[in-house]
């Protein structure tokens, strides 16, 4: 005999508090669709957008211009001829929603909501998605919640230009306030839906880079490969002006970059990531308006090339994820497991970076092996104090050799390298290293503000005024990958000689025109494509940052167990 299933009981969610705005009717079909993506938008304020969004506001376009006046329910007169009106705005509370309708038809009294869809109408059951029907009985109810008698509503696919016709009947209507009960029990819990396990959903969603889901359930159960549905191809490029006498301005959708005697040149802002200026370069107010509302962050360095800091709009309003990420900064069992995670993966690209470049006739077998158990040891260090001595160890060996790393023409050309130094870098070699990790703090600093940290709070490298700690942290195991790597690559290529260097003071740093050359070597290096060690698909070192900042998150978020260094093999 059959088992009976026991019937469900609805529980209604608790009512929304009084600081929590309404939530918007458009994240009730998100959550039907996908209840992660719906928390990642609402709760943790995260957006992106792909060609079917963008393609989805120029349909909307007419739309969302206000025409019409709809009446007071009471004043609706049933005799006066049909009208429309759009770009509708209600709210319940309720309900807890808010909504702006694209079109309500009006007509013998009775209003019908129209909304307006980018694409084609599917060939399912009822000619439209659940999440696109309940979409539209979400607007009949505020519209009933006012006072007005509903109709039908009606779905308007632009693609195939068709409009299919939607009944609220008692079982969408059932189905959307479960949806709307479901989402703010969900919003109101702090607790993310798990992803959605290969799905055919994923690869089209706008957030799929930011929800990471194959990578996260890989993580956590480690069974099916992931698809590369995360790996985007890349858009838009850092803008550099080292020009101290440039001026940057705003000219339509561009950036023109003036210098004296010298013809302008201008820069699409769609294809700017970052703009990156150096010493007395200027930018007018109008231009750095433009680039905050766009989020396109503004860094700076000084004319030698120190970072300074950036320049950002509002910011990520991922509060959740700041506060885990404060949270577990205070906790110091946690800042040391991080740390022994950061410092063993660095040692291991160092060690990696020299096996694989090494220019002497006999292989350092001694030196590898005692780099290997420095990665170990740093691995179950039992405080931090040990950590550093293993730490600064490793750095000895690893920069004691680098110069065995160098081609035998860059090392006839005059190139020397005995030691790590700083503040200032006393000889071309370490000028170069400097001006290579500052500009990978500033990459890392600007990523992850970008997907919502704040780059100041650390684990390994203490907070301390105007450090970015959390930046220097995540970019240790990238140091010997991509900035000392980029360094190596430019010297042994011959696209920085000894004559492109200003000895000044016992100080030492490059001329304007190589500093030039080696950004240009710095971004190709940030462009290589690599193997991912844990998921097997190719991404650009570009993209591979802010993967790792977002692993970083799931893991304080705790979605994930730990976090996966990144390991070259």
């Amino acid at each position: 005999m059959a088992e009976e299933k026991q019937p469900e009981l609805p529980l209604p969610a608790p009512p929304l508090p009084d600081d929590v705005p309404p939530l918007p009717a458009r994240m009730v079909s998100e959550y039907v669709y996908c209840p992660r993506v719906a928390y990642l938008m609402w709760v943790q304020q995260e957006w992106e957008d792909s060609a079917d969004t963008v393609d989805g506001r120029r349909v909307h376009r007419r739309a969302d211009r206000p025409r019409g006046r709809l009446p007071a329910a009471e004043e609706l007169d049933e005799t006066a001829p049909p009208f429309e009106v759009r770009s509708l705005s209600l709210s319940s509370e309720r309900l807890g929603l808010t909504a702006r309708l694209d079109v309500v038809e009006v007509e013998d009294g009775r209003l019908s909501p129209i909304d307006i869809k980018r694409g084609r109408r599917p060939h399912v059951d009822k000619h439209a998605h659940l999440p696109e029907r309940v979409q539209l009985c979400v607007q009949a109810l505020l519209l009933e919640e006012h006072g007005y008698a509903v109709g039908d509503g009606f779905i308007w696919f632009a693609e195939s230009r068709e409009r299919v016709r939607v009944v609220f009947d008692e079982e969408l209507r059932r189905e959307t306030h479960a949806a709307i009960e479901g989402l703010r029990l969900m919003a109101l819990s702090g607790r993310i839906p798990p992803p959605l396990e290969d799905s055919p959903k994923c690869p089209r969603c706008s957030l799929v880079g930011i929800c990471l889901p194959d990578e996260v359930t890989f993580l956590r159960k480690g069974e099916v490969s992931p698809r590369p549905i995360a790996v985007r191809s890349t858009d838009a490029l850092p803008l550099y002006v080292q020009d101290p006498r440039a001026r940057v301005r705003k000219e339509g959708e561009t950036l023109v970059i003036e210098r004296e005697e010298e013809p302008p040149v201008r820069a699409r802002l769609v294809e700017i990531s970052s703009v990156v200026l150096f010493g007395q370069a200027a930018i007018t107010t109008p231009a750095l308006q433009e680039l905050l509302r766009r989020e396109i962050p503004v860094a700076w360095h000084t004319f030698g090339g120190w970072f300074l800091g950036f320049t950002q709009g509002l910011g990520h309003g991922n509060v959740e994820l700041r506060t885990a990420q404060y949270r577990a900064s205070f906790d110091p069992r946690f800042c040391l497991d991080l740390s022994r995670r950061f410092v063993a993966a660095k040692i291991r690209n160092q060690r990696t970076l020299l096996r694989r470049n090494w220019r002497g006739e006999e292989k350092p077998e001694r030196l590898l092996l005692e780099l290997r158990r420095l990665a170990e040891r740093a691995g179950h260090a039992r405080d931090m104090s040990e950590l550093l001595g293993i730490e600064g160890q490793a750095a000895r060996l690893y920069f004691e050799n680098f110069l065995h790393l160098l081609s035998e023409k860059a090392v006839s050309s005059g190139f020397r390298f005995e030691h790590r130094n700083r503040r200032p870098p006393r000889d071309p070699l370490n000028a170069l290293l400097s001006f290579s990790y500052a500009m990978l703090t500033r990459t890392f600093a600007v990523t992850l503000a970008r997907v919502g940290f704040d780059p100041y709070r650390g684990y390994f490298h203490r907070p301390r005024y105007g450090r970015p700690a959390l930046a220097l942290d995540l970019m240790e195991s990238f140091r010997p990958v991509l900035a000392d790597s980029a360094v190596l690559g430019a010297v042994n290529n011959g696209e920085i000689g000894r004559s492109d260097f200003l000895h000044t003071a016992g100080s030492v740093a490059l001329k304007p025109h190589a500093r030039k050359r080696f950004i240009a070597a710095f971004e190709r290096r940030l462009s290589v494509l690599v193997t991912h060690p844990l998921f097997g698909y190719r991404v650009e070192y570009r993209r591979l940052v802010e993967l790792q900042a977002r692993l970083f998150a799931r893991h304080l978020l705790g979605e994930i167990p730990e976090y996966p260094d990144f390991l070259v093999r």
